[in-house]
């Protein structure tokens, strides 16, 4: 295996060994699983039971259901017979975190059980221990006698089990040897791993999940080339980027994290986390994993990589020579695609971030403004505010009264030819590996001579992320610098399809640090498709007038989520289950209202205290519950205001950004 994928440049599956979980298998080459968790109070067993036959309605294969204490453990006997008088056979899987007992008695009832090596034996109370080797060691032998008798039900029962890391639940002993890492998040996991393999126990999925894509993507690859070099054979992976949130941006967290991997041919079950009802999970989780039925395995259009030139484990932005406002390190830009607009007037840049006030002749401009605009065959007619600038076609740049604003784009043949170009800033357009004959490293070299070029890359092959990582790892190889755009089209229908398929085919790149720019649109028949209003989807429809702020937004929720430019608050947002002790959907939706102005603050939400300090991750600050009604608030990992009531909470909360000078008055 290839770093951490059976192939770079196509899609193939990786390997992994089959596990039984009741009437289910997962990995060995089967289908990929979709799952989800519900949100009622387990011992609420009417609502749990309405809850579970809705997900599995809805085409959850597997639904995951808390088991925080002994009590709700024993109670899943009573939910799954009621399902099986029902005709619901679909397996359970009981979530436990601090309980190994609950765990032991979950085990005898359902097909799978889930524990979280930070906090099932380990405990996370921030603090720092020093551990010598010998006292390192005496701790994982505490482990092995507690998770033992787990196992060894387990293996009695023919229960599978997933070891479940979480990023911000590492406990202080991970914490304290290797720090807040994806590869701490690698030992928590193996630790386990090697107790049940050393028991022969082998029914085991493993999930590397974190709130971060970034974070996610490097912890699933390092745990496969861990268990490839230590084991020789690869267990199943459970997919998910935890504490996503709920809309747009859940949606597109998810599919940066979970598809990035899928590209690679990782990944044998997944779970899209929104703070929604678990229902509505599974339609995202479906739309994830069609997109690899029309994937076919191998792409002999695309040369093979032999040497990667930059670490897959970790995060570095691909080193480029700024042009203008592009690239170096410079964050990357946004290029409206306004192309499909016959004439553009000033009232259709409100959609992409620019408001024109004709009383004082001058432009508000919103922090998630476009930096440039692709035009079609007609120069604009006004004047554009002085942070914007548009692409276009060489011929409509020569019409063009202002030719300062305008920047040509063209192919590669026909750029060295051409002889009208912008004196700072000019775009060339490659199609990467679409045909057998890719543009020669000849041709690259000749044109990365001119200082003001950018590349525009895109593909029209089945794998086009593929396709279009291999070109930017084409232009590194020969020390070429210029900046890159990321262009991509959507031939896709529906809002979550269009969504899904952009996060993941610039998102993956992005979080490979390849990309100083992205541009989105659809293709003609997508777009006829909105403007008919012929494409059906669970959410908004597309529609004429409000296309372009959609794919801007996107574009913008696209960088935000791989952390490369941050235009607004972001929210850590847990998807609720029976812990949650308060409203998670309306406390989210109240508190986003009200702070949703402050740029680059991240604000966590979760519903109880194993989703509390740990799992907020990087969160400037929490609110987590902690009590019925009850709300603890954090900054950072500190307790800042304990056990507040939840009527007067969102208030406390704005008190506490005041407090620590990180709120400032709405408009402003």
């Amino acid at each position: 295996m290839q770093y951490y994928s059976e192939s770079l440049t196509s899609y193939k599956r990786i390997q992994t060994r089959p596990v039984k979980v009741g009437n289910l298998v997962i990995g060995g080459g089967h289908p990929i699983r979709v799952q989800t968790m519900t949100t009622t109070d387990t011992m609420d067993t009417e609502a749990t039971v309405a809850q579970v036959i809705r997900c599995i309605e809805a085409g959850a294969e597997l639904v995951r259901v808390t088991a925080p204490s002994k009590k709700e453990a024993e109670n899943l006997a009573n939910i799954k017979a009621i399902l099986h008088s029902k005709g619901y056979t679909t397996p359970l899987v009981a979530d436990i975190h601090f309980t190994p007992n609950a765990a032991e008695i979950a085990a005898k009832i359902v097909e799978k059980v889930r524990v979280n090596p930070g906090n099932y034996v380990d405990k996370k109370k921030f603090e720092q221990i020093d551990y010598t080797d010998a006292e390192y060691v005496e701790e994982i032998e505490r482990i092995r006698e507690r998770f033992t008798p787990l196992v060894l039900i387990c293996k009695e029962h023919g229960t599978a089990m997933r070891i479940g890391t979480n990023h911000g639940s590492l406990s202080d002993r991970i914490m304290s040897r290797y720090g807040d890492t994806a590869i701490g998040m690698v030992e928590s996991a193996m630790e386990f791993l090697r107790i049940a393999r050393s028991l022969d126990y082998h029914q085991i999925i493993l999930s590397m999940k974190s709130s971060n894509p970034q974070v996610m993507v490097q912890a699933y690859r390092l745990l496969i080339q861990q268990m490839q070099q230590e084991f020789n054979e690869l267990y199943p992976l459970h997919l998910g980027v935890t504490e996503a949130g709920d809309g747009e941006d859940g949606r597109i967290k998810s599919a940066i994290g979970i598809g990035t991997l899928l590209e690679d041919g990782i990944g044998d079950t997944i779970r899209v986390s929104l703070t929604e009802d678990p229902e509505l999970e599974i339609p995202v989780c479906k739309d994830l994993v069609k997109r690899y039925h029309h994937l076919s395995e191998g792409n002999d259009t695309v040369p093979a990589i032999t040497q990667l030139p930059y670490s897959p484990f970790e995060y570095k932005r691909n080193s480029t020579s700024p042009v203008l406002n592009i690239g170096g390190k410079q964050v990357p830009v946004v290029v409206a695609d306004l192309s499909h607009l016959a004439t553009i007037k000033a009232a259709d840049l409100v959609a992409i971030g620019y408001n024109y006030d004709e009383a004082t002749d001058k432009w508000a401009i919103s922090d998630a403004a476009a930096d440039y605009i692709f035009i079609g065959t007609t120069p604009l007619d006004f004047n554009l505010p002085g942070t914007l600038s548009i692409i276009a076609s060489p011929a409509v740049c020569l019409q063009a009264n202002n030719t300062e604003k305008y920047h040509p784009i063209m192919d590669a043949a026909a750029y060295l030819s051409f002889d009208a170009k912008h004196p700072k800033l000019n775009f060339v357009q490659i199609d990467c590996y679409s045909d057998h004959q890719p543009i020669a490293d000849e041709l690259l070299l000749q044109i990365a001579k001119d200082p003001s070029v950018v590349f525009c890359l895109s593909s029209q092959c089945k794998n086009a992320m593929q396709a279009v990582r291999r070109m930017a790892i084409q232009l590194m190889h020969l020390d070429i610098h210029q900046p890159i755009i990321l262009v991509t089209d959507s031939q896709w229908q529906t809002t979550d399809e269009h969504l899904i398929h952009f996060a993941i085919e610039t998102g993956a790149l992005l979080l490979e640090g390849i990309g100083d720019g992205i541009c989105l649109g659809l293709s003609k028949v997508a777009y006829d498709a909105s403007v008919n209003g012929s494409n059906v989807s669970g959410r908004n429809y597309f529609n004429n007038s409000s296309l372009e702020q959609l794919l801007n937004t996107t574009a913008f929720g696209i960088l935000q989520a791989t952390r490369t430019r941050i235009s607004k608050t972001e929210y850590i947002s847990c998807p609720s289950c029976g812990r949650t002790l308060f409203e998670l959907q309306e406390t989210t939706a109240k508190i986003r209202a009200v702070t949703n102005h402050l740029k680059g603050l991240k604000i966590a939400i979760m519903g109880c205290i194993v989703n509390g300090p740990g799992e907020m991750a990087d969160a400037d600050f929490g609110y987590v519950g902690s009590g019925v009604g009850k709300i603890t608030l954090y900054k950072g990992k500190e307790v800042m205001k304990r056990n507040i009531d939840s009527n007067v909470a969102v208030d406390e909360l704005i008190l506490l950004l005041k407090e620590h000078n990180a709120w400032v008055e709405p408009g402003k």
